[in-house]
């Protein structure tokens, strides 16, 4: 296992992240525990979580998935050998799926307070290493969005998350801050904060990238190499989609995208075109189809870590095995003529 520095600060991480979305709702504790007891062995020093998670969002499950982490992290007392990383909740109305968090979650001071305090007694632990904002306050091209359209409600200002984030540091409950689902210019105003203010800089930025949606590449990736705050890239799997299994109408039993309905990003016409011709060539190479997935983005200058997602522990076993998966030029060459024939046909 290869580890990389977080940003700026003094923490390494493991090229390869654990999530833990799926816990509490596809995944039972006992599997959990399996999966991380599993991840540690093989070098895995990184978990990322959410104060939102288990995947879908619903008040019935809500916070679930960082008890599970807390209660593993208790019954085994290796709080010191992981980086702990969770998120706070982004802004949401009545409609957005998380009214039940907070009565609707905003990224205001007193909402980030008190829900970081409701992380560390679930995680049973009295410091996070990573403290991220799940989603931006504004209204930006985030979540499959790119057609920008500018709206002067802002909300609660970055200043005023970063001034919040910034208390959390100062009082020792969080080493480090990091973004997620954000852009260039949601990255440089943090980071410009932080200089301008001496407040902390955040250390990564969390957002898709995958062989069907490498639009972090456009503007993002120059962004996370030259002010060294790297992509921890999610559904780098595209949702399980690159993996092949559902190709040709199949629904596997248990699959999040045979469960729930809503999650429907990369099942496209144009999606399924490009998936199918990168599973082809990875098996013209002789490559299950998700670790060369899986390798592409591991190889990227710009990503820090691969967060992966398992549901059954074959699946994790492949995934952290993609490590040892090697992308040679005339691979890289296929996956880039796939690219330009369909770019980014899942943003």
């Amino acid at each position: 296992m290869e580890y990389r520095q977080l940003g700026t600060t003094d923490l390494k991480v493991s090229q390869i992240c654990l999530g833990t979305m799926t816990w509490g709702e596809q995944n039972s504790e006992a599997e959990a525990f399996e999966q991380l007891d599993y991840a540690l062995d093989r070098g895995v020093n990184f978990i990322d979580c959410a104060e939102m998670y288990p995947v879908p969002p619903r008040p019935e499950t809500y916070g679930r998935t960082e008890e599970i982490t807390g209660n593993w992290l208790a019954a085994r007392g290796d709080r010191d050998q992981v980086v702990l990383a969770t998120k706070v909740t982004g802004r949401g109305d009545a409609n957005s799926g998380v009214a039940h968090i907070r009565g609707g979650p905003r990224l205001e001071r007193a909402q980030i307070l008190k829900g970081c305090d409701d992380s560390l007694r679930r995680l049973r632990t009295d410091y996070i290493d990573l403290y991220q904002v799940h989603w931006p306050e504004r209204h930006a091209n985030f979540f499959g969005r790119l057609d920008y359209k500018h709206d002067l409600d802002d909300g609660v200002s970055i200043a005023e998350t970063l001034g919040a984030l910034e208390e959390l540091v100062r009082v020792g409950k969080v080493r480090h801050i990091g973004v997620s689902n954000e852009t260039p210019w949601g990255m440089h105003r943090y980071l410009r904060l932080a200089a301008h203010g001496n407040r902390p800089r955040i250390a990564s930025i969390q957002n898709p990238y995958n062989l069907l949606n490498r639009s972090f590449e456009v503007g993002c990736a120059e962004m996370a190499i030259r002010e060294q705050c790297g992509l921890l890239a999610y559904s780098p799997l595209a949702f399980g989609a690159l993996s092949g299994k559902y190709l040709g109408g199949r629904k596997p039993a248990g699959a999040r995208l045979t469960l729930f309905e809503r999650f429907q990003r990369y099942t496209g016409p144009r999606a399924v075109s490009a998936t199918e011709a990168y599973v082809g060539l990875a098996r013209e190479f002789g490559l299950d189809p998700a670790q060369m997935a899986l390798a592409f983005v591991n190889r990227q200058p710009f990503v820090t870590s691969n967060i992966i997602g398992a549901t059954t522990m074959e699946q994790l076993r492949a995934n952290i095995d993609s490590v040892g998966v090697t992308i040679d030029e005339e691979l890289l060459a296929g996956i880039e003529a796939v690219h330009s024939d369909s770019p980014n046909p899942a943003p």
